[in-house]
C-alpha cells in the first residue's frame, strides 16, 4: 500500500513530541537559573536524481544543567545504495526505495548525579512498513530508585498494548545496549523494539498508538528524574567517573549503534547524526 499519508501522520506526531520535550527541558533550565534555549538548524538531504529527498531539523541546547542535549526530527525518502539495501528489512538491490521519519534524542548532563538518556522512535517503509524505537537510561552514578521508576513507567506504557511487550523489549534493550569489547552494558537499560510490522492500516494505527505511549512515557518520567537529582552536590571523583563512563557511551555509538550507521548510509546530516556524542569524555 501507499504509506504517504501514514508517514505524514507519524511525522506530525514526532514533531509535536519534539516541541513538548524541548519546552519541558527549557523549563528545567529556567528552574536551574539558566536562560538556555534550543537552537534549531534545518538541513536538506541530497541524493543524485532525487527531486524530493527530504531533510530534518536539528535541535541543540547547551545549558547549565543540560550540558548538551539534542532533539532531532527528520523525514527522508529515496533509495538505499545496493550494498546497504540488502541489510534493511523489506529492501533489496532490486527494490531499494525507502522512507523514514522519526525523532532522536540524547541528553548529556552537567551534574553526574543526573542520568544521561537516549530516546528514539521512528517509522520506516520499504516493501515493508514498521515502527521501531525505545528509550534507555544512562546514569554515570546509578540510583536504584531512578532505575526502578524509569522501568516502571515504560512497563506501564507497554502493558496498555501487549502483556508481552515489556519483557520482550526490556531484554532487547539489555542485549542491544551492550558493549562486547568492554563486557559491560551502556547503562541501566529501558526498552528497545524494532520491526513492529504494519501489515495494513489497522496495524499502523495500533503500532502508532504504542509508539505515542512510548514518547509520552519518556516525557513523563525523565523530567521527574532530572528534577530529583539536579541539585545534588558532586565531587571531582564523581565528575571523573562521569567522563570515563561517557567514553564507553561514545564507543558504543561509534562502533555498534545501528541508528548511527543508518544515518551515515542514507546521507543524513553529519552533525545531527553525531549529536549523540558527549561534549567531553576521557579514556584512562
Amino acid at each position: 500500500m501507499d504509506w504517504t499519508e501514514q508517514t505524514a501522520q507519524a511525522r506530525t506526531w514526532f514533531e509535536d513530541l519534539r516541541d513538548r520535550i524541548c519546552a519541558e527541558f527549557e523549563a528545567i533550565e529556567r528552574e536551574a537559573g539558566s536562560d538556555a534555549e534550543f537552537i534549531y538548524t534545518p538541513w536538506d538531504r541530497e541524493e543524485a536524481g532525487n527531486d524530493d529527498p527530504g531533510g530534518g531539523v536539528q535541535g541543540l541546547m547547551k545549558g547549565k544543567l543540560f550540558e548538551k542535549v539534542g532533539v532531532n526530527v527528520s523525514t527522508v525518502r529515496g533509495s538505499f545504495s545496493p550494498e546497504f539495501a540488502g541489510q534493511v528489512n523489506g529492501a533489496s538491490a532490486e527494490q531499494p526505495g525507502f522512507t523514514a521519519t522519526g525523532i532522536s534524542l540524547v541528553a548529556h548532563m552537567a551534574n553526574p548525579h543526573v542520568p544521561a538518556v537516549h530516546m528514539n522512535t521512528r517509522f520506516l517503509t520499504t516493501q515493508a512498513a514498521w515502527f521501531g524505537g525505545g528509550a534507555d537510561l544512562n546514569p554515570p552514578l546509578p540510583y536504584e530508585e531512578d532505575t526502578a521508576d524509569f522501568h516502571a513507567r515504560f512497563r506501564a506504557a507497554c502493558a496498555g498494548h501487549n502483556p508481552t511487550y515489556y519483557d520482550r523489549f526490556k531484554k532487547w534493550a539489555d542485549d542491544y545496549f551492550f558493549i562486547p569489547h568492554r563486557g559491560v552494558h551502556r547503562g541501566v537499560g529501558g526498552i528497545f523494539y524494532d520491526h513492529l510490522e504494519c501489515e495494513n492500516e489497522a496495524a499502523f494505527e495500533r503500532n502508532l498508538a504504542f509508539t505515542k505511549d512510548v514518547g509520552e512515557a519518556f516525557l513523563d518520567i525523565y523530567p521527574k528524574l532530572v528534577r530529583r537529582r539536579m541539585d545534588s552536590k558532586f565531587t571531582e571523583a564523581d565528575k571523573a567517573q562521569q567522563l570515563e563512563w561517557r567514553g564507553r557511551y561514545a564507543e558504543f555509538n561509534l562502533v555498534y549503534d545501528r541508528g548511527t550507521l543508518f544515518g551515515l548510509k542514507t546521507g543524513g546530516n553529519i552533525d545531527a547524526i553525531l549529536m549523540s556524542l558527549p561534549p567531553k569524555a576521557t579514556w584512562s
